[in-house]
């Protein structure tokens, strides 16, 4: 057993186990242990050890400990679309040119943001059993040019089912790339740098036969650890290039001077922005994590001001169950938006508007 098996096997899953480390009361406790049995929590000791336990607003905290807010009403528990999309067992293709593969249902650590809330579905052995099935859906459909395996957490499978992923997909020739999306260089990075370099060398490996993304989630500066970039220096290092996808939170990054550090950060760091998600509404997270779209979009066009040129090159958009929407921003009164990639083909491009409101998302375009 490598050294990174042994501590992903010692995260802290329960709140008594973290309740004296953060100084949590015992009636909070008693309240936290109730939202954990709906919505189990996992949270490795590296990424414990960021929070600061003197500040019960702590934007760490905020992403990896309960909060009472959990159990408050409303939400929806699939806000994309994901079973409507569902074509075979653990796979999803909703935009022409990509393919969703829920890999596995495990992860280093259980964001309280996390818009798979529910259970992901299948074990990863469960999935993997359907790879030939998969890969005759995508030697069919030849308009699906990239795949992405994702969860869960894609960098929990073992190495050798990474490895038979890379095997099955990297021969069919109408794939450009594969992406594989984890939070693993963000809350555990020890599963890369204390591998021994096995999960490395077989991303080198097959990166030479295909081009490979690693696309992650850094949501806050202090994130931005020196175990977390030697992670994403080994990726790069291995012929991966590596991506991020940032969650607007409230009470994490919702602030244009964090958000601009963070950018900055990664872009100096080799990890280049990819987007700034609106967060979904979700049950569990609704209440305690979503941002007033007009906000939202206020910050990021502050944070653009003192982003260097690179770093700014990401957008701010909702993934809705019609499609990706870019966010605009406001204009004359209204809010205005643009599809930037849509189920429908008639939306891709489309252009629209909405009245300025403290709305957070919306039903229907």
């Amino acid at each position: 057993m490598k050294k990174w098996e042994k501590d992903l096997a010692g995260c802290y899953r329960d709140i008594a186990s973290m309740k004296e480390r953060l100084g949590i009361a015992d009636e909070e406790a008693a309240s936290l242990e109730e939202i954990a049995v709906r919505y189990p929590v996992c949270v490795p000791e590296y990424y414990l050890s960021l929070i600061d336990p003197s500040d019960p607003d702590d934007p760490i905290r905020k992403m990896a400990v309960p909060g009472s807010v959990e159990f408050s009403e409303g939400g929806s528990k699939d806000t994309s679309g994901e079973y409507d999309n569902t074509v075979i067992p653990g796979m999803q293709h909703k935009y022409g040119p990509a393919a969703l593969i829920l890999s596995t249902n495990q992860c280093a650590m259980y964001c309280r943001h996390c818009f798979r809330k529910r259970l992901v579905g299948l074990s990863s052995e469960e999935v993997a059993s359907e790879l030939p099935m998969m890969a005759g859906y995508i030697r069919s459909h030849a308009e699906i040019d990239n795949i992405l395996v994702s969860g869960g957490d894609a960098f929990l499978n073992p190495t050798d089912v990474i490895r038979r992923y890379l095997e099955v997909f990297t021969p069919i020739s109408t794939l450009r790339f594969i992406r594989f999306g984890t939070r693993v260089p963000v809350t555990f990075p020890q599963r890369i740098t204390e591998d021994d370099g096995e999960l490395l060398g077989v991303l080198s490996e097959y990166g030479k036969r295909k081009e490979l993304l690693v696309v992650t989630q850094f949501n806050h500066p202090r994130e931005l650890t020196a175990e977390a970039k030697e992670a994403t220096r080994l990726l790069r290092g291995a012929g991966c290039n590596v991506r991020n996808q940032t969650v607007l939170l409230k009470g994490v990054n919702d602030d244009p001077d964090t958000l601009s550090s963070l950018v900055n950060g990664l872009a100096a760091a080799g990890v280049m922005p990819y987007y700034v998600f609106q967060c979904r509404p979700v049950e569990g997270v609704k209440n305690q994590f979503q941002v007033p779209l007009r906000d939202g979009a206020a910050i990021i066009d502050k944070a653009r001001r003192t982003m260097s040129g690179p770093a700014k090159g990401f957008r701010y958009a909702m993934s809705h169950h019609t499609g990706k929407i870019e966010i605009l921003g406001e204009y004359d009164g209204r809010m205005l938006y643009k599809y930037h990639q849509a189920k429908a083909a008639e939306d891709n491009g489309r252009i629209f508007t909405r009245p300025v409101s403290g709305e957070c998302w919306f039903a229907e375009p």
